[in-house]
């Protein structure tokens, strides 16, 4: 039995709350069971420098972890003088998310930083900032083309992300960080809503697993991610 009571298959509640940043042109509170990520999406005229004079856009991300997202108060990384590596992995997983799915010439040489900070950590957090990022953004495209700064919506489809894993030797969804800690394999899957496979992050904490359970575990990631894509929809509606 799950600590949640969850069946293997089953999502933790997952909650996408819009405009939720008064000064953002793009915002989402989402939330994964306790695990609640505020991200937002703002607008910048100017690209990056590497890419001036090509017509092309760009999107990208900045994650961080509030103080006390979690059971003990952490630094906050500023006062270290850079990112942790982990950080600098994870906002670099959501800027690869968002822009497999954009189209960059669309958004002219504009780029958009989107946020996503951690407001409470309970497993998940890469996964979570992933799905409402989404959300955050295709805000950020329809504050743009309602102002005609923009002619066509850059986003080309869904994408989402869920964290898989096996728990006491049963593949599960959705990791808590009961769950996630205590893991024989961790995954995280980032799907886009035709199903297409943007990355795949999968590591044996314990003896190596085999590729029917890397299967299963993508199995369970479909799933998982198709009810996020149904929920994106239905918010941004």
């Amino acid at each position: 039995m799950r600590p949640s009571k969850r069946a293997p298959d089953e999502l933790r509640k997952v909650t996408l709350e819009r405009a939720v940043s008064r000064y953002a042109e793009g915002s989402c509170l989402v939330s994964f069971g306790e695990t609640k990520v505020l991200c937002t999406a703002s607008l910048e005229e100017r690209g990056p420098s590497w890419l001036r004079g090509s017509g092309k856009g760009w999107v990208t991300a900045e994650y961080s972890m509030l103080p006390r997202a979690t059971h003990e108060r952490t630094r906050r990384e500023v006062n270290s003088g850079k990112p942790s590596g982990r950080t600098q992995e994870i906002q670099r997983l959501i800027g690869r998310s968002l822009r497999a799915v954009t189209n960059l010439p669309a958004i002219g040489e504009r780029q958009i930083t989107v946020d996503c900070d951690v407001i409470q950590a309970d497993g998940g957090t890469r996964t979570a900032a992933i799905t409402g990022a989404w959300v955050a953004l295709h805000d950020c495209f329809a504050w743009m083309r309602s102002r005609s700064i923009i002619s066509v919506d850059p986003l080309r489809e869904h994408v989402a992300a869920i964290s898989c894993g096996i728990v006491k030797g049963v593949p599960v969804l959705d990791l808590e960080y009961s769950e996630d800690s205590a893991a024989e394999t961790d995954a995280n899957f980032v799907i886009t809503g035709s199903g297409g496979l943007v990355e795949v992050q999968g590591t044996a904490e314990g003896a190596p697993f085999s590729e029917a359970e890397l299967l299963e575990l993508l199995r369970l990631a479909r799933g998982g991610v198709a009810e996020l894509v149904t929920l994106q929809k239905q918010v941004v509606a």
